[in-house]
């Protein structure tokens, strides 16, 4: 029961066992994105103006620097589970889904870093003066 049809289980076919996984983790990732850009939207609602300084000096708090870089975090996450989903799916040589995974891996976290060390640098150093 389970293990599919016989023809299925002679030429290998049917579950890897760790699909559940991760679509779970993508999930878990979609809510976090709502609810984080739930909280960065009604955040910037809230300041008196959007020029740099106010912005700057939003960013400096704590309570504000965190969730930002948990929504960096989650996003780029998100962003390289569903198009490593995509690569896999419509990328059928082996050489090139790797390669392509691969890319797709440094690209985002290049830009996940780059995100973090800019949120860090601004709340860590403060208003220059």
């Amino acid at each position: 029961m389970g293990n599919g049809t016989g023809l299925g289980r002679v030429r290998g076919l049917g579950s890897a066992k760790h699909g559940g996984g991760h679509w779970v983790l993508h999930r878990t990732t979609a809510v976090s994105n709502l609810l984080l850009m739930l909280w960065l939207v009604f955040s910037l609602l809230r300041l008196p103006t959007y020029d740099y300084a106010t912005i700057r000096l939003w960013l400096e708090q704590p309570l504000v620097a965190v969730p930002m870089m948990l929504l960096v975090i989650s996003v780029f996450w998100h962003f390289r589970m569903g198009l490593q989903v995509l690569i896999e799916d419509y990328v059928h040589e082996d050489g090139l889904k790797f390669a392509s995974v691969a890319a797709l891996t440094f690209y985002t976290f290049g830009l996940g870093a780059l995100a973090l060390f800019s949120i860090a640098k601004i709340a860590l150093t403060g208003t220059p003066n």
